[in-house]
């Protein structure tokens, strides 16, 4: 069953369309991945999510009813502005925050060491946050956002400034949140991060949903392609008369002379493309290709643009 609905969202400042018809959905165990340029809506239709917003049109969905304020207390947000207070100890803003969510003293001090251990922090518990980097600053705020056990999870650009072994252990955090149960819906200018890391992606621009869907139906595209490295593709595209070139570059191996050919195909005949990629010399490697979460973005974004 589907928990989290965002139905038509409207949301105008003046003549600007923050939001202009926002629909998508986030299943429970679901990690959604939430795309966009700079000022696309992603942040607005969060603040709407939490209450903090309200849409001038639209519907937000909890379980099959109009989310509540009671809803809204079981939400663990991480906003992309820091969110913490600075002069407080990590324990003492972890306990507080879990406190406003109506956890127990006791509970709330033993969750504050558990998420704190869990996002290999706890040696820095009692140190005030603006004694911490960047990145740690980062896992405190996604603990203040888990602190609570939240039965979802809105987190804006929760990897922004993270080094790579902390961005391995966030995303471990949010499978394991997913696994439980718990619908996770994130932004990030990561593409790479986002193919990764999520079951299904959507894709902002100008206020307007222009992609949503799974990972791997998204990166599907409409016609076959292949990569080759070989002969320059001058030399065998002749008998492939139905054949596109989308890319074509030298190797960056050192040493090589093969030329690196992204092509597409109807129908699919990777054994032909071969066949006429060796009939103009060695073939050094060759396989199905398939355009990346960033070739997507680009290309829905530019289509998007082209028709405006």
């Amino acid at each position: 069953m589907t928990s989290l609905i965002i139905d038509n969202l409207h949301k105008s400042y003046g003549d600007l369309k923050a939001l202009d018809g926002v629909s998508f959905a986030v299943s429970n165990g679901e990690i959604f991945g939430f795309v966009g340029g700079n000022g696309a809506g992603k942040t607005t239709t969060m603040r709407i999510i939490l209450g903090v917003l309200a849409a001038n049109s639209g519907d937000v969905l909890w379980n099959d009813h109009p989310i509540s304020l009671e809803d809204r207390r079981r939400i663990g947000y991480m906003p992309s502005e820091r969110g913490l207070y600075p002069a407080m100890t990590v324990r003492d803003q972890l306990v507080y925050f879990a406190r406003l969510k109506g956890v127990s003293a006791k509970a709330a001090a033993q969750a504050a060491v558990r998420w704190t251990e869990r996002l290999n922090l706890a040696h820095r518990l009692d140190d005030k946050l603006q004694a911490l980097s960047l990145g740690n600053q980062q896992r405190a705020q996604l603990a203040a956002a888990l602190i609570a056990d939240p039965e979802i999870l809105v987190l804006d650009e929760p990897f922004s400034g993270l080094d790579p072994i902390a961005v391995d252990v966030m995303s471990e955090v949010l499978r394991e949140a997913a696994a439980s149960g718990v619908p996770v819906i994130f932004s990030s200018h990561q593409l790479a991060l986002v193919e990764t890391l999520c079951d299904r992606v959507g894709i902002i621009e100008q206020g307007k949903m222009v992609a949503v869907g799974s990972v791997e139906a998204l990166a599907t595209p409409e016609h076959p392609r292949f990569e080759v490295y070989g002969a320059p593709p001058e030399a065998w595209m002749g008998s492939l008369p139905d054949a596109h070139i989308l890319e074509q570059a030298p190797s960056t191996t050192p040493g090589s002379t093969s030329i690196r050919t992204v092509l597409e195909i109807p129908g699919g005949d990777g054994q032909a493309v071969l066949a006429a990629a060796l009939g103009a010399g060695p073939v050094t490697s060759f396989r199905p290709s398939r355009p990346t979460l960033t070739d997507l973005y680009r290309h829905v974004v530019s289509d998007k643009e082209a028709t405006e």
